[in-house]
């Protein structure tokens, strides 16, 4: 699968959560491909279980190896991992979309994209900026934010990645290691022709932009008109 890491909200707030690409099959070590059966991935119910048994378990571990220096007094996070256990966790799940192209794309917005872009920017008055965001909660509508300086930026630094980890990780055949030999072997499997080699395209063809309207789509440098010189001949 391809993992996005994803931690901010509209509002700038922390909301960590990982969007996952994952392939309709498998590639056995036998390199054999098998297609999902379905498109049912994972019951909900079971996986926000197993999900909250995992964190908790994973938390405690790191609680007797010393790992979570904050933690000094003992016995201080049984009673919130015990009280976490107790909560039913919440796994939003949704029908994938039909097109792949169109799931890509929709990853791709998040890969290099940071916290807040220019277009969500209204105005600063003193230490008080504010930006739009779109309130999910209230029907999608759009609505405005002000912040002092300080919070603007402590919420902006929050979204900072720490030194080692990455926003984008590919695991199993999409891996960077194996990913062109098992990408072949797959398309042998499907009897799908090679695919060529990408040709390079020129550096202007490649520039893009945020859309300045929207902030979600991109605008694209299709061709760039050559600028002419006019020269004034004196005549007389």
């Amino acid at each position: 699968m391809t993992a996005v890491l994803h931690t901010w909200g509209q509002n700038l707030n922390r909301h960590v959560h990982v969007h996952c690409l994952i392939p309709g099959g498998v590639l056995t070590g036998t390199e054999d491909w098998h297609k999902a059966k379905s498109h049912y991935l994972f019951p909900v119910r079971a996986l926000s279980r197993r999900f909250r048994g995992r964190m908790v378990s994973m938390l405690r571990a790191a609680v007797n190896a010393g790992e979570l220096h904050r933690v000094t007094r003992n016995g201080e996070i049984d009673g919130v991992l015990d009280g976490l256990m107790q909560q039913e966790w919440v796994v939003y799940t949704r029908h994938c979309l039909n097109q792949a192209d169109s799931v890509v794309d929709y990853l791709a917005r998040y890969s290099h994209r940071i916290a807040i872009s220019n277009g969500h920017l209204l105005s600063m008055e003193g230490d008080q900026v504010s930006f739009r965001y779109k309130d999910y909660r209230d029907h999608s509508r759009i609505k405005t934010q002000w912040l002092d300086g300080r919070e603007f930026v402590r919420r902006f630094l929050m979204h900072i990645l720490p030194k080692g980890f990455m926003r984008i990780r590919h695991f199993g055949y999409l891996s960077n290691r194996t990913r062109r030999r098992k990408l072949a072997v797959i398309r042998h499997c499907l009897s799908q022709p090679p695919r060529s080699e990408a040709t390079a395209e020129s550096p202007t063809s490649q520039r893009c932009w945020p859309c300045p309207q929207c902030d979600d789509g991109l605008v694209r440098m299709v061709r760039q008109i050559p600028r002419f010189r006019i020269t004034a001949v004196p005549t007389g």
